[in-house]
Order: structure tokens, then C-alpha cells, then sequence
């Protein structure tokens, strides 16, 4: 992959160029303290030093500076005869020849280094952005389908136990089911049932097995319906009441959350 910001490593603004200028002085002062102890020799090893220092920590232009005026000081001040430049002997041809290409040499790899470095930075940046929207995506898969599992049972509950479905209650009041012969509770397609459904509140659906259900016992389980079993008294031969277990299980599904309570079938 080609990342054209890799050579945008070094950093931005002035300070960079105050380090440059820090750098030369001191290689400056440093030679200056030992040219007593070194004389004509290695007149510009410090300002190299200064120069490959400057290009790892501000970048090639800052770099370059540093190795060019780095050569005159040299030249000037630590190359015989000292502080003249109208002359020009062996020595001075020497520096001027080895100096920068040793110094542009020294530039070079570190710049090169510099940008595989950043390079890789960026590289992992972006596998990481990429790895992070993968996983969201994913999530947001894992959700979905887990959602449109819970819909499918729902709509099979709702099929298998049609006949023995007493409600269904929509615990976000803006949810709504109607499925088969459910209805809602404001539907008159259950107003002549001999229980008064208008009372209770909205987001009940009523099944097909609600008629059979006492009043009390109904309007119990629909103010405070809550998952697990319940016992209700069911109208039995049309006449008599008695007691029967009633079964209530919560779904998540897309819409909101619902809780069906049906009676449960004697095997």
C-alpha cells in the first residue's frame, strides 16, 4: 500500500528550527573546546553528528541547514589557515568533498528509516480503524440476527399457541402486535365478550382464550404481568371455574419487548 503522508513524519513550526540552531551552536562550542587537543583534524565530525541528530528528531530541511552551515564554520574556523576563506588548499578540498557526501549520506538513511517508521504507524492506524469497524459492523450483525430470531419465535409461539393465548402485552406502550385472531384491546371485535377490555390499559393484545379467563384474575395478571406461571381460574363447560396453571415468557424483539401469557396445555 502506498501512504503518500510518510514523509510528513518530521515535526511542524518553529521549534524545530530553534533545535537546529541549539544543535549548531553546540557542535560549535564542542569542536571550538577541543580544536587545542584535535587541531586540523576531523573539522566537521561534530557538525555531522549535529547534522544526522537534527534529521531523526526535526526532519530533513532543519538537516540540511545544520549540514551546510556546519561546513562553512568548519571550513572557516577548523581547516588551516584559520579564519580565512580566500585561500584554498588540499584541506579545504578534502572537507568540501567528504564532508557532505558523508553527511548526505548519513541524512539519507535516516530520512529513509524515518518514513518506513511513520509509514508503519499510519499502516497500523489504519488496520486498527478498519479491525474496530469490522467488530462494530459484526456487533450490529450479531444484533440484528438475534433480534430476527427472536421475531421468528415469536411469530411460531404465537402460531403453535394461538388457541390458548390469553394476551399479549407490550411493555413499550408504543409497540403493537396483531396476528391471527389477536386484536387490541379498543378493537370491537371483542366488544361483546363478557369481559370489559376497555378497562385495561393500552398496548394489551387479547387472544382467542381471554373470554375463558375470571375478570379478577384478568385484570390481575394484566396490571402487573410479570414472566414465569401464573394461576388463573378458567371457565370450565361454559359454567364452572377452575384453577389452571397459565404460562408467561418475555421476547426482545425488533419492536420493543412483549409478554405473552397463554394457558399451558395439559399433555
Amino acid at each position: 500500500m502506498r501512504v503518500n503522508n510518510s514523509r510528513r513524519w518530521a515535526p511542524r513550526g518553529v521549534r524545530r528550527w530553534m533545535i537546529a540552531a541549539a544543535a549548531l551552536v553546540t557542535a560549535a562550542v564542542v569542536r571550538a573546546l577541543l580544536h587545542p587537543v584535535l587541531g586540523p583534524v576531523m573539522p566537521g565530525t561534530a557538525f555531522l553528528i549535529a547534522a544526522v541528530l537534527v534529521q531523526y528528531y526535526c526532519g530533513l530541511a532543519p538537516a540540511v541547514c545544520v549540514m551546510l552551515a556546519g561546513l562553512c564554520i568548519a571550513d572557516y574556523l577548523f581547516v588551516p589557515p584559520y579564519g580565512r576563506i580566500d585561500f584554498i588548499d588540499q584541506s579545504d578540498i578534502v572537507l568540501l568533498v567528504s564532508y557532505p557526501l558523508i553527511t548526505a549520506l548519513f541524512i539519507t538513511l535516516v530520512e529513509r528509516l524515518k518514513r518506513a517508521q511513520y509509514r508503519a504507524k499510519l499502516l497500523a492506524a489504519v488496520a486498527q480503524s478498519r479491525y474496530e469497524m469490522l467488530l462494530r459492523h459484526d456487533n450490529e450483525r450479531l444484533l440484528a440476527q438475534r433480534s430476527t430470531d427472536e421475531m421468528h419465535r415469536l411469530l411460531h409461539h404465537i402460531a403453535q399457541y394461538n388457541r390458548s393465548l390469553i394476551l399479549i402485552k407490550a411493555l413499550d406502550t408504543t409497540a403493537s402486535v396483531t396476528q391471527g385472531g389477536l386484536v387490541t384491546a379498543s378493537s370491537p371485535a371483542v366488544s361483546d365478550s363478557p369481559i370489559d377490555i376497555g378497562s385495561f390499559s393500552a398496548g394489551v393484545v387479547y387472544g382467542p382464550g381471554h373470554a375463558r379467563i375470571h375478570r379478577e384474575d384478568l385484570a390481575r395478571v394484566t396490571d402487573r404481568l410479570l414472566p414465569g406461571r401464573h394461576r388463573m381460574r378458567l371457565r370450565a363447560d361454559g359454567h364452572d371455574w377452575r384453577p389452571a396453571e397459565c404460562i408467561c415468557e418475555r421476547f426482545t424483539t425488533p419492536p420493543g419487548d412483549f409478554l405473552i401469557l397463554r394457558v399451558e396445555e395439559r399433555a
